[in-house]
């Protein structure tokens, strides 16, 4: 069965990139690009992930098997206008999802076609009909919402996501563009349940896959007392 599935490396201290670049200078030179290349280096040194951008080299470890899983998971991809436009050029005309990709804007544009079987339709109709888009382009396999994190936000928000894995790198930034941020629109007594359901530790990052069990409420808990969970009304 197609599940919608988004992963992301974080920090320990839940930034998955550094603040946010608005000026007009180098994106590569900004503080947003050197947390978000410091909690990606182990993509980076992952063979699996080299050898899908062309690149030679990489290490061939537990890393690059859970990249290289997860490329081979994604039927279709779900994506962001900024990641979309800032991709554009770098990945070149054979970019590495090699599935069709579905981009939501509020700026229409034609369907553009790449090499390698990647497409790049973009929807302007909303997330939920993106996500529809891709899981009927996906051919039975998973969509990938690739990002970035305002996107995996706004998924988790409309109840679309059935998995979150996060890639935790043990470094804290401090600052920065927080994918857990406070614009879930939860009530005061209101939580979204995960449970998780694979955890791989590494020397060099900790992936822990999620299940997402939904919205509930959050309950007054005097098991301490003796008694048991009580639902606030």
């Amino acid at each position: 069965m197609t599940k919608v599935t988004a992963q992301l490396s974080v920090s320990l201290d839940g930034f998955y990139a550094g603040p946010r670049h608005t000026g007009n200078g180098d994106w590569m030179t900004s503080a947003e690009s050197a947390g978000f290349f410091r909690v990606t280096r182990w993509v980076t040194d992952a063979m699996a992930w080299r050898e899908r951008q062309g690149f030679a080299g990489g290490v061939r470890d537990t890393n690059s098997e859970i990249m290289a899983e997860t490329f081979e998971a994604a039927g279709a991809y779900v994506m962001g206008r900024r990641m979309a436009d800032g991709g554009e050029v770098p990945w070149g005309d054979e970019p590495p999802f090699r599935a069709p990709v579905f981009v939501v804007t509020h700026r229409p544009r034609e369907t553009l076609v790449r090499g390698g079987g990647t497409s790049f339709t973009y929807v302007t109709d909303g997330i939920a009909s993106a996500v529809d888009q891709a899981r009927a382009a996906a051919g039975g396999k998973n969509v990938a919402v690739a990002g970035g994190g305002s996107l995996v936000r706004q998924v988790l928000r409309a109840g679309l996501l059935d998995e979150l894995e996060l890639h935790v790198v043990p470094v804290v930034l401090g600052t920065g563009l927080r994918l857990l941020d406070a614009d879930l629109d939860l009530g005061e007594k209101e939580a979204i349940e995960l449970t998780p359901i694979r955890v791989v530790p590494t020397p060099e990052v900790t992936h822990i896959r999620y299940r997402v069990e939904g919205r509930a409420p959050l309950v007054l808990d005097d098991r301490g007392s003796g008694g048991g969970p009580t639902t606030l009304r």
